[in-house]
């Protein structure tokens, strides 16, 4: 990956629809070799997808949570399962499998308390394989799916 590539992919995380022209017009390439390596990065997997972005108050989403599990057990079959219960409950925005203590890290959101406390009953107090949860609620979200940093400092 090149200096080109790193700047495509800067544009398109601040606009995902920049028009292909436009796109090229602000890499400095002509269409051809643009649209050539948005395709090779779509194709290498470098490009994972185009969405919008939503703002979670304006559709209802105002309560968001971090949850911090500890696992029974960390054997194959149980992470498995813990796992793929996880990616069904759509609330889950974010989940990580941490090194060390937590086992996880999950970013949820819901409409308001009483909804967060309906899915902790119905969804995450029944996930295979948990033996502690823990929540801390967000104050306040400083920033929120910032594009990666792709600029080359440090010689790099």
């Amino acid at each position: 990956m090149d200096l080109l590539d790193r700047e495509i992919l800067s544009q398109l995380q601040g606009d995902g629809r920049l028009t292909l022209t436009e796109l090229a017009g602000r890499v400095g390439l002509s269409v051809s070799p643009c649209h050539r390596r948005l395709r090779a990065l779509e194709h290498e997997g470098v490009i994972t997808g185009y969405h919008a972005q939503l703002d979670p108050a304006k559709v209802g989403l105002t309560f968001e949570a971090l949850v911090f599990v500890t696992m029974d057990s960390t054997s194959a079959a149980t992470v498995a399962a813990f796992e793929t219960a996880v990616v069904a409950v759509p609330h889950v925005i974010r989940a990580e499998r941490l090194f060390g203590s937590p086992d996880y890290l999950l970013r949820i959101i819901a409409a308001d308390l009483p909804d967060y406390q309906r899915l902790w009953d119905t969804h995450l107090a029944t996930l295979p394989g948990v033996r502690r949860l823990e929540s801390t609620i967000v104050m306040k979200t400083l920033v929120r799916d910032r594009g990666l940093p792709l600029t080359v400092t440090d010689g790099q």
